[in-house]
């Protein structure tokens, strides 16, 4: 008996251990990728109502126009416009066409409108884990470090 009483206490500790390892592994993992969690949640919840595109009047600023093709393509510069194909005959009638210029459907809608709060969820979350990464964690100067490297190594990246 008091062997099996050793060998658990052992495992507990051992347990605790791993628990430490895993957390902290969790810490540099998060810090060093907050910064691309950050990026892809606030572009993407642009590209939810097509903030990124021009589209009827509405043209986007530069900025938010070369952070979609980043986030979508991986550039920051706009690619070229195509030109518009040449315009078919329409037909007298197109239900198809009613229903696209109706815009998106109920669900459509609330599921964007869904994405846009997890989206910021995803915001208020990240920025909750490095606060706490930051200001409680055992290495601050490492997970600093971490969090620089994630934020500039995808800028030389692309810079390059």
């Amino acid at each position: 008996m008091a062997r099996q009483a050793r060998s658990g206490a052992r495992r507990g500790g051992n347990q605790a251990l791993q628990m430490a390892a895993v957390r902290r592994f969790h810490s540099y993992l998060g810090a060093f990728i907050a910064p691309s969690v950050l990026f892809f949640a606030l572009t993407g919840s642009l590209q939810l109502f097509t903030l990124h595109e021009a589209h009827g009047a509405y043209r986007p600023p530069a900025l938010i126009e070369k952070l979609g093709n980043l986030h979508k393509d991986q550039v920051f510069v706009a690619k070229a416009k195509r030109p518009a194909p040449a315009a078919a005959p329409k037909p007298a009638h197109s239900p198809a066409k009613e229903s696209h210029d109706a815009g998106p459907k109920t669900a459509t809608l609330a599921l964007k409108w869904f994405f846009l709060f997890v989206a910021g969820s995803l915001v208020v979350s990240t920025g909750l884990g490095l606060w706490m990464a930051l200001t409680h964690g055992a290495n601050r100067r490492l997970l600093w470090i971490l969090f620089l490297a994630g934020a500039v190594l995808p800028v030389a990246i692309l810079l390059s």
